[in-house]
């Protein structure tokens, strides 16, 4: 049998708004009557009915977040930060992983959007945003991730990736490599185009060069299939080092050049990722990346979107800025 609000009332001799106001204002309530109600709360083993009250409410208490690819760890990691800050406001997050493909992205915003979410954080594939400009003008608040677009009516949280990608060649360069391939794609992403192009004016500035590798995503695998393209070139064909567009490409390149080849990482190419993931720090060459602070973007996106959707501010924009960190991976040539 299905126990209801007015079981409670009733066993705890009060009336059905204060068994409300138990379960959602407990501040308005005297702690002998709170008390009084959670004991036959338990005893009866009420459980709340939260889809109908988020029908009474107009929306529910999860936020939803839809990112690229969940086995990314800095995905993870920006799903902690936006749980923690959740958490704080008494809420939950649902997340989605669109897995690159835009299908997939679509999918969720529906979804989520049927669940009646107080509001979405999401990393989107593309530029073109109509999909989630339908979904603000109903109401529901629409928080970038990861990324921003010229659009001012969205508020976004995200990290200068054209100064990220100026970093890490700047680096390279400065270490005394004059041959760098950029490995990365699908080009569809916006954070790939953004890294390529600071790669490109740092590429520029320094006098060096810089081929393209596209890949057709951003996983291990991907890399590893870069990373087994330059091993089968003769040695004056190859590259002195690679900028990979994440620290899962710079794995797979890592695993295809030392594993299943010959290849010494830095000593014939030096390797730099993206993300800082915790990984990079404990592979068998300690792989030099770009950080950008993953659990405080997820952190910001959620205070955004309380803060805008509680009518506190208007759409804002968080831009951080990354942070080269050296490893042995770059180490410069003897």
């Amino acid at each position: 049998m299905v126990v209801s609000v007015r079981d409670v009332a009733l066993a705890a001799s009060v009336s059905v708004g204060t068994v409300s106001n138990v379960l959602n204002h407990p501040d308005k309530v005297s702690p002998a009557t709170v008390e009084r109600v959670t004991a036959a709360i338990e005893k009866l083993g009420f459980v709340r009915n939260d889809a109908a009250r988020q029908l009474r409410a107009g929306h529910s208490r999860s936020i939803g977040l839809v990112v690229l690819d969940v086995r990314n760890p800095f995905f993870t990691d920006i799903a902690r930060g936006a749980e923690e800050r959740a958490a704080e406001a008494r809420m939950t997050v649902m997340l989605g992983n669109s897995d690159e493909k835009a299908e997939r992205e679509r999918a969720y915003i529906d979804l989520f959007e049927e669940q009646r979410i107080a509001g979405l954080l999401i990393s989107p594939l593309a530029d073109d945003l109509p999909r989630l400009r339908r979904l603000r003008d109903r109401g529901t608040t629409v928080v970038l991730v990861d990324r921003e677009v010229a659009d001012e009516s969205f508020s976004s949280v995200s990290v200068d990736d054209v100064g990220g990608g100026y970093l890490a060649v700047q680096h390279l360069a400065a270490q005394g490599r004059r041959r760098i391939a950029f490995v990365g794609g699908p080009m569809g992403i916006r954070q790939v185009v953004d890294r390529l192009e600071g790669a490109s004016r740092a590429a520029n500035e320094a006098g060096v060069s810089l081929e393209v590798i596209l890949t057709d995503s951003l996983s291990v695998l991907a890399g590893r299939a870069a990373g087994d393209a330059l091993s089968a070139r003769a040695p004056e064909d190859r590259p002195d080092a690679v900028f990979a567009a994440n620290d899962l490409l710079a794995m797979g390149v890592l695993q295809a050049l030392m594993m299943r080849s010959s290849i010494r990482v830095p000593d014939e190419i030096a390797l730099i990722g993206y993300d800082d993931i915790d990984f990079a720090a404990a592979a068998v060459v300690p792989l030099s990346s770009i950080r950008q602070p993953a659990e405080l973007i997820g952190y910001t996106a959620v205070d955004l979107m309380l803060r805008e959707a509680g009518g506190k501010s208007d759409p804002e924009r968080v831009v951080f800025q990354p942070e080269l960190v050296v490893r042995e991976s770059t180490a410069r040539p003897a």
